[in-house]
């Protein structure tokens, strides 16, 4: 079988003040994503995500699923500071198929 590759998938990334941050936290947009072509271990969600990490060395959430008990999503979630609760921002990545423009 071969590798899960990501399409068309948008990735809020946080951006940290760290110098050597220990992970990164992402946001992908399940809209459009071929299941038959995702890779399984982004649904895997086991403690501390160790799944995730030690694939991708982060922490990847679908988008549209909600964080907490209140229904908020994951992009809006991140957007909070679990320490502070002081608003911090987000940095989003799109990527698109180049030959969908052609």
């Amino acid at each position: 079988m071969g590798q899960a590759t990501p399409t068309a998938i948008c990735l809020p990334v946080i951006v940290t003040h760290k110098e050597f941050p220990g992970d990164f936290d992402v946001c992908w947009n399940i809209d459009g994503v071929d299941p038959s072509k995702r890779d399984l271990v982004l649904l895997t969600f086991d403690p501390g995500r160790r799944t995730q990490k030690a694939k991708y060395g982060g922490e990847l959430f679908p988008a549209q699923v909600p964080a907490d008990e209140a229904g908020t999503i994951f992009p809006d979630f991140f957007q909070i500071g679990k320490r502070t609760g002081r608003p911090k921002g987000i940095v989003v990545l799109s990527f698109e198929d180049r030959h969908d423009q052609e």
